[in-house]
Parts: C-alpha cells; structure tokens; sequence
C-alpha cells in the first residue's frame, strides 16, 4: 500500500485558531539548555510525516491491550478527528499485521500501534513457583503452563510488521525501543512516542530520539508504564507530573491518567499538553472490544474504588478492586510478564462465566464517567465541553 500523507491543513488551521489553549506548548523555559542539546542531536534522525498539529481534535484513545482497542474503536476515533490506536501488546505479530491492514483499509487518517518493550528476564522464579501453586490449589480445575525465563512478545517481528506498513505514529510501553529499531522506525516515516512516568525517564526518551512523550500520571487506568518492572509508581499528580517534565523537555507532551471532562483537558491542554489520551472513557463505547463484565462493572455499585495492584499481571496496574485483588495482591511477585502468562488462563475463565471477581477490570480514577455510545460521539462530547470550559 503506498506511503500516505497525515497532514491536514484544512483541519489544521481551524483547530489551532480554536485551540488558544494550547498557545503555550512549545514555549521555552531559561532552564533547559544543557537539555536542548539532547533534543537537538535527536532531530537528527527525525522524519515524521504525521505532526500532533495535524489532529482536529486533540485527544487519543489510549492502547488498550487484552481486547479493548479494536480496529472499530481506531477507525472510530482517527475519522472523528482525534487519533486512534492499535493494542499491538500480546498479539502475534500476524494478528497484528491483520488489524493494520484492517484500519489502512478503511480509514486515511492517522493512526497508532503501541508496543510493549521486552523486559529483563526472570530474577526470582521461586517467588513465580510459589505463587503457581497457591493459585493451583484454589483453583484446582486450572491449568498452567511452562514458566518462562524471558518473553519478548515478538518485539522484532512487530517492528518489522509496522515498519512494513508504514504506521504513522508509534507508541512504547514499558522502557524505549533499542536505538537502532527507533532509527528504522524514523526512517519509515513513524512519529514515535514514549509513555514515562516520571522526569527521569522523560529525559531518557529524549536521549533515545523520540517525537513526544506521552505523561503517565497515577491516575492511569491499566499497567503503569515505568521502565522497570520492579519500580514502585511515582504517585504525582498528572497535572503536576506535566508541569515538571514540561520544565526541562520542549518535546510535545501527552497527557494521560485518569481524565474524564472538558475541564480536565482544557486545564492539561492551558497547562503544556499538546494532547491528552484517554482509555477508559471508551471502554463502554459501541466500539469497544471490552468484556460485557468489565463494562458493566465500570457502573456496578459493587465496585466502588480502583486499586495499583500486581496480582494480575507482576506489574503495578489500576483497576476495580475485586475479590481477586483482595485475595492475592498481597502476594504477588514482581515478575511481569511471567505473572501475567500464569492469571492468563483464570482471567479467560472468568470472562467466559462473565465474572467480574475474577477478571482485570483495569481502570482509571474517573471510571464512573465511562458513558455508551458512538466513540466519535465520546470525543466530540469532551472537546465541546472542553471548549466550553475555556470559554466559561
């Protein structure tokens, strides 16, 4: 398929003469010179086609892996103005290179896929064993499989898979791609993004040569993205996260965790951010690939808060605190994704039953806000209300 064009005048300029709240984006700070030399060897191999300016509307759909992020809910999103995503997490490269095709087919808008980087292998495979077991003998019926020393979830053929089909914007989870691969990548006209947590690793994807940053606050539904697995979360604010890393990086930044109104992203927006991202204010759209127990729990009186929790997976993720949460959370290795492979078959189980006690209800903070219907018409919602909110 050829190369396409993202860029959208037509739509560029009316949306930067409606969005004054984002005036302030690339305005520097006296304080970042020893730091703009790392952005400036960068730049040197930097040679997107696709431009967050291009976006009507500035907000993403986050990557949801595990099902969520469906082609639908990427087409949806992308034709409405904003930017959808591909989940490429846990996919075979084959069924991922299916769903690209999928999108590229019905849509000439932009769109993302986000990778998961490979982790270190296995440090503490007794901690694995131990919680094998205890998990075997509460639910005798169960199944596992091999324990793993290391699992890259086929980092190297997904690379190859995006960079044959071109994808316009490419998002990472879990640490920075190698160098060479974000070299490759570039040279295929990908616009890459790094998700961070933290100043630290905003500096560090500087370093490696990316296009943006997508800012991880706590509030974060889902895996948190920190760049080892073992790291406990940084628990600042998003709104305070942005400002920080806003102080020492002139990278656009996106805005992610936990927002649910026009007012939260007029505010990131006046604030540094070029974009937000949302996940679970789509989890209950049409589109949505989410279990029918997971959007019904997102408004079930039963669940009332989100919880970080390693149960499911060895990694620190929020979601709808639930019985197996309460059960096993406590001791949960930190081991990803070997955890996550050995929960893998319970957490199919349960959805099949349609339980949700047994399921990874991943969530952010402002998870009773979820609403149904159409995604395009999720998001025009929240830019009208965000516009609204400038104005008031």
């Amino acid at each position: 398929m050829p190369q396409r064009s993202w860029h959208r005048p037509d739509l560029c300029q009316g949306a930067r003469g409606e969005r004054l709240i984002r005036a302030r984006r690339y305005s520097p700070t006296p304080n970042r010179s020893s730091f703009q030399l790392l952005e400036q060897r960068s730049n040197l191999l930097r040679s997107p086609v696709f431009t967050l300016t291009a976006l009507e509307i500035p907000i993403i759909a986050a990557p949801m892996a595990g099902g969520a992020s469906t082609p639908n809910l990427a087409c949806a999103v992308s034709e409405a103005g904003g930017l959808g995503f591909l989940a490429g997490g846990y996919k075979t490269p084959e069924a991922l290179a299916e769903q690209i095709v999928d999108v590229q087919q019905r849509t000439d808008h932009a769109f993302g896929v986000n990778l998961f980087i490979p982790q270190p292998p296995l440090t503490d495979r007794a901690a694995v064993e131990t919680y094998r077991d205890a998990l075997g003998r509460e639910y005798s019926a169960a199944t596992f499989g091999e324990i793993a020393d290391a699992d890259d979830d086929w980092f190297a053929e997904k690379v190859a898979v995006v960079i044959e089909h071109r994808v316009p914007v490419l998002s990472f989870t879990f640490g920075l791609p190698p160098r060479d691969a974000a070299e490759r990548m570039h040279t295929a006209g990908s616009f890459l993004i790094a998700t961070v947590t933290s100043v630290a690793e905003a500096l560090q994807a500087v370093d490696r040569g990316v296009d943006a940053l997508c800012v991880q606050g706590p509030e974060s539904g889902g895996h948190r993205a920190t760049f080892t697995t073992s790291d406990e979360p940084g628990t600042l604010a998003l709104g305070e996260l942005l400002i920080a890393i806003r102080e020492v990086v002139t990278l656009p930044l996106i805005a992610a965790g936990g927002i649910h109104s026009g007012g939260q992203i007029a505010s990131l927006l006046a604030n540094g951010a070029a974009a937000v991202q949302l996940g679970t204010a789509f989890l209950r759209t049409d589109e949505s690939g989410a279990n029918p127990a997971h959007q019904s729990a997102l408004l079930d009186p039963r669940f009332t808060e989100t919880v970080i929790t390693r149960a499911f997976s060895g990694r620190p993720a929020r979601g709808l605190s639930n019985a197996f949460i309460t059960a096993h959370d406590a001791s949960a290795p930190h081991e990803y994704p070997q955890v996550h492979h050995l929960t893998k078959g319970l957490r199919a189980d349960a959805a099949r039953r349609g339980d949700p006690h047994g399921l990874a209800l991943w969530a952010g903070t402002g998870f009773r806000e979820a609403s149904t219907g159409p995604a395009a018409a999720v998001l025009l919602g929240l830019w009208i209300d965000a516009r609204a909110a400038v104005s008031s």
